[in-house]
């Protein structure tokens, strides 16, 4: 029999191209080819190859990208069973299941489009993300990361790959070049991958934040995530036809105390917008008690503050114009403000 000889009475052309080349050693004596037949293939030389313990390349020469990812799934994950009938003559599934595992790090960030990740096929070792008590070790190209939740997988072209917050956290992890760091947390905001608070969430759970490097991107990233929550704002006042307001003031009571910046200030209708940029970090309780201390102040005032994200700006811009519009027409409904003293910023 040679390597192009059928390996059983199972039909392989129900399996993706991949997985006609690359398959476990459960699945191949699923399909007849007994343990010494096996070994005599992948003797060297021989046209099959273990590229990873139970995992086998059936043909010799370097994996492809694709197929190296693939095979770090089957191994790591806790039932790699693609296209393998569970029964006699059941229905196999076209795509491959790969339970408890998915790609995260540097090659999910590839994956994810990231363009200042590098190209898969030099990415020596993949990183795989497994529940905490999985029994699977690092070896070869596989990478194992562990957590004790597994996030919610995203498919990129039949490849689970972890959001990018947290392939983001994955490979910082392992990175210590400022400069790549920087680029990449950059990318994820300016490419419109994720929000700020997100990937700080991620690197604080990830105990990444104690690193000199990695908070100098962080706050790197903030200052742009701030600028791009800020154009959106803009656009949203431009798009749903809202009236101009003040943009980027400080109020101030006249001969009194400073009030507070705002991002944007309707004077008439004494309404204010205020994006809510914070991120998760160990200062949060006491950025938010400033938040809630600011907002209280200005409403004692006579002032409605209208808080907004920017998640729900870039998810919802419609929804919140009509919550500001809302503010703006109800103003008549209400006792005048205050008097204030609008200061540019």
């Amino acid at each position: 029999m040679t390597h192009n000889t059928p390996l059983s009475p199972r039909p392989l052309r129900h399996l993706s191209e991949v997985h006609r080349r690359l398959l476990t050693a459960a699945q191949l004596r699923a399909h007849g080819v007994p343990s010494a037949e096996l070994t005599e293939r992948c003797r060297p030389g021989g046209p099959w190859q273990q590229i990873l313990p139970g995992v086998f390349l059936l043909h010799p020469g370097p994996p492809t990208s694709e197929e190296r990812l693939h095979a770090v799934l089957m191994y790591a994950a806790r039932e790699a069973a693609p296209g393998v009938p569970a029964q006699p003559g059941a229905e196999p599934p076209h795509r491959p299941v790969y339970t408890e595992a998915m790609i995260t790090g540097l090659a999910a960030l590839t994956l994810h489009g990231f363009t200042s990740a590098p190209p898969l096929l030099s990415i020596e070792r993949i990183d795989v993300l497994v529940p905490r008590l999985r029994r699977v070790r690092s070896t070869g190209c596989a990478h194992v990361v562990r957590t004790p939740s597994l996030p919610a997988a995203q498919q990129v072209t039949g490849v689970p790959i972890a959001p990018v917050p947290r392939a983001l956290a994955d490979a910082v992890s392992e990175l210590s070049d400022a400069g790549a760091v920087r680029r990449l947390l950059t990318e994820a905001v300016r490419g419109g991958h994720c929000e700020p608070a997100s990937v700080v969430r991620e690197l604080k759970n990830a105990k990444l934040l104690s690193r000199p490097h990695v908070v100098d991107a962080v706050d790197l990233l903030l200052a742009q995530g701030r600028t791009v929550a800020e154009d959106r704002l803009y656009r949203m006042v431009e798009e749903h036809g809202l009236p101009d307001p003040v943009w980027n003031v400080d109020l101030r009571l006249p001969g009194g105390p400073y009030l507070g910046g705002l991002d944007a200030y309707w004077p008439e209708q004494a309404v204010a917008v205020e994006l809510d940029t914070r991120a998760p970090r160990q200062d949060d309780d006491a950025m938010w008690s400033e938040y809630v201390r600011k907002r209280e102040t200005l409403e004692r005032l006579g002032i409605t503050v209208v808080h907004i994200t920017p998640k729900k700006l870039r998810d919802s811009a419609e929804q919140q114009a009509a919550v500001v519009r809302t503010a703006l027409m109800a103003s008549g409904d209400r006792d005048p403000a205050a008097y204030v003293v609008v200061l540019p910023r």
